[in-house]
């Protein structure tokens, strides 16, 4: 049976990358138009993508009516879609017509500031607009680390690595040996980029707000700043639909500098927010960030019952 899943997972493998190396001719105007073509087909047959999105927008703005979360749920996994179609372009596009996709840079100083005092900078990218673009833009213009997990599909590693590191990006394991690389990169006042909206193992975060719910937090970000004196900015690309992309490098908020681990996970997930709020619709929502609850953590026995999903 475990042969066969390889064999299969192979094929998958190969199919997903002969399809990203034919996208990689298009530009960013076709591939929108297919991502609003897919998008309503993902929201029709994913239902686990559907029903976790909506869930996540429920809490994140209660105020909004259904029709309006209904409607943002819709246009936020049509981005995702998009993002999906883009990775082809992302890594195996002409690097000439990627870099010409980025129509607007914003922020740029915070990185160069930090630079010119002799400070690392550490990236926080949230799952918004297209990431890989963001990886593509930052390894062109500064030494960059970033930490890398390898995809489900084993396959397709050797495709998802030299995408992310053709531009000259060195991507480091999730592991004390990766983030001992990060520590040299920051103290050679290099850029590093951190994922700061993906739920950690237990052990490996503190419980802070994430619109007005506890989100299990990665604690790394104040272990790099305490030992470093890093500079920390929030980095995104938001999709212009159909034209391109603009960056948008954003200060962080003061809290990610307190060696408190709770208050710096505050600040974090503040810092992801503020990012969220450029455009609501290019957040990844339909990841389930509120899986770990602190009730279970407590120890109680009913703790199931507060979990959203």
């Amino acid at each position: 049976m475990a042969a066969t899943q390889t064999h299969a997972g192979r094929h998958q493998a190969r199919a997903v990358a002969t399809l990203w190396r034919w996208l990689a001719a298009w530009r960013p105007a076709p591939l929108w138009r297919l991502a609003r073509l897919a998008g309503p087909l993902v929201q029709a047959v994913s239902s686990r993508e559907r029903r976790v999105t909506r869930v996540n927008l429920a809490q994140a703005y209660p105020s909004l009516g259904e029709a309006e979360r209904r409607r943002l749920a819709r246009d936020s996994l049509t981005h995702s879609s998009a993002t999906m179609l883009e990775l082809g372009f992302a890594w195996m596009g002409d690097p000439a017509r990627v870099a010409a996709s980025i129509l607007e840079v914003h922020g740029r100083e915070l990185l160069d500031e930090a630079r010119a005092e002799g400070r690392g900078v550490i990236v926080l990218a949230p799952h918004f607009g297209n990431w890989e673009i963001l990886n593509f833009w930052l390894s062109s213009h500064f030494p960059f680390t970033a930490m890398y997990e390898p995809p489900k599909l084993a396959a397709l590693d050797p495709v998802t690595r030299q995408g992310r590191e053709r531009q000259g990006a060195r991507l480091v394991p999730t592991n004390p040996r990766g983030v001992a690389a990060l520590l040299k990169a920051l103290k050679r006042c290099e850029a590093v980029g951190i994922l700061p909206d993906q739920e950690p193992d237990w052990g490996s975060g503190v419980f802070a707000p994430f619109f007005g719910r506890p989100a299990y937090t990665a604690t790394l970000l104040p272990k790099l700043v305490a030992r470093t004196e890093a500079r920390v900015v929030t980095g995104v690309a938001r999709r212009l639909p159909g034209r391109g992309f603009a960056l948008h490098f954003l200060a962080a908020d003061a809290r990610v500098y307190d060696p408190d681990e709770a208050s710096s996970a505050a600040g974090v997930n503040a810092s992801v927010e503020a990012a969220i709020a450029l455009d609501p619709a290019q957040y990844q929502w339909e990841y389930k960030r509120y899986r770990k609850v602190p009730e279970r953590e407590a120890g109680r026995a009913d703790w199931k019952r507060f979990r959203l999903y």
